[in-house]
């Protein structure tokens, strides 16, 4: 049985419910439709986690993350990868600075990860050893140069967008780098009446501004709240079965698995989708979190996670397809 969340923390979640809805009215003034992108780009940012944006250019993934920032006054900083991209353009390098009394000595510039939210934008048109720049910064929240390290500003958030991978001059993200990622987010065409609406907003003299809603205090103190949501019992027994289900030939996978799937997700998924599920939960001003909210957020965290076969691809089933049987097979079972 979980522990109901004291007074403080419901007026709490009634705030952060609030927040996000003013939120998401800023964001409109901007961006038509992709209502499900911006809310799992705020399930990650108050679960403190990273998002992976993918989808063909053109689909204002850049302008959303960008203005996303400028509704929480976050410093934010953009790296465009390119082939041509160096590590040190990302964490910074010791430049020979010069004193006032003539002694020269070395100077670390730091690079543009040190911002609260880094844009990656299309990062994997840079090559591995670049990519691999981001994993220090990512999971500890730190980089290291020269034998020295130096502590990332919180909140830290890093949103990547990423071409797909059949275009040309694109670079696989390798799978530790993808693993870090708490949720990869499909950004899709909009509908028609959403283009017809682009065209005629985006198109005049200026763009409107957007005020700021949140600091980054108010972010880590919403960060701290979303871990203090209640978790039933039966949710985790959920969460487990679904991220274990996701293993070919291992103890409770189905049979049709194996043929599908190369390998499954590992207990980062577990974690992420407990996480992910108190996110959700809060940011729709529950108190407590639901199978709709595991069942919500399984694709995100488990389709760069679940890795299919050739088998799978020739018959024309992706990731995405094998995580919403698992899904639905466990939730009939429930």
């Amino acid at each position: 049985m979980s522990t109901p969340l004291p007074t403080d923390d419901v007026a709490a979640i009634n705030e952060l419910r609030s927040t996000y809805e003013r939120l998401k009215s800023e964001l409109s003034k901007i961006i038509v439709g992709q209502e499900d992108v911006i809310e799992q780009l705020c399930i990650c940012l108050f679960a403190r986690g990273h998002a992976l944006l993918m989808g063909v250019p053109g689909l204002a993934k850049t302008l959303l993350i960008s203005r996303l920032a400028e509704t929480m006054s976050l410093s934010f900083n953009r790296i465009q990868f390119t082939p041509d991209l160096m590590p040190m353009d990302i964490t910074g390098t010791d430049i020979l600075q010069e004193d006032q009394g003539g002694r020269r000595q070395f100077e670390f510039a730091k690079g543009p990860v040190f911002a609260n939210i880094v844009l990656a934008d299309e990062i994997n048109r840079a090559p591995a050893k670049t990519q691999a720049a981001m994993l220090e910064a990512m999971q500890e929240h730190r980089v290291t140069v020269a034998g020295r390290t130096y502590k990332l500003d919180q909140p830290f958030f890093v949103l990547a967008t990423q071409n797909p991978i059949e275009q040309e001059g694109t670079y696989p993200l390798p799978e530790a780098q993808l693993d870090r990622f708490m949720f990869m987010i499909g950004v899709d065409y909009p509908s028609r009446s959403e283009e017809l609406m682009i065209a005629k907003t985006t198109t005049g003299a200026t763009l409107p501004s957007l005020d700021h809603v949140l600091d980054g205090s108010r972010v880590m103190a919403f960060q701290e709240l979303v871990r203090r949501v209640p978790v039933p019992d039966h949710i985790y027994e959920f969460v487990v079965d679904l991220v274990r289900r996701t293993r070919p030939g291992r103890e409770g996978s189905p049979e049709w698995v194996k043929p599908l799937v190369g390998w499954g997700a590992g207990p980062r998924a577990v974690q992420y989708l407990v996480l992910g599920a108190k996110a959700r939960a809060a940011l729709n001003g529950s108190y407590m979190v639901r199978q709709e909210d595991v069942m919500a957020v399984a694709e995100p965290v488990l389709r760069h996670r679940v890795i299919t076969t050739f088998t799978a691809e020739s018959e024309g089933v992706d990731s995405k397809k094998v995580v919403k049987r698992l899904v639905d097979d466990l939730a009939k079972e429930g």
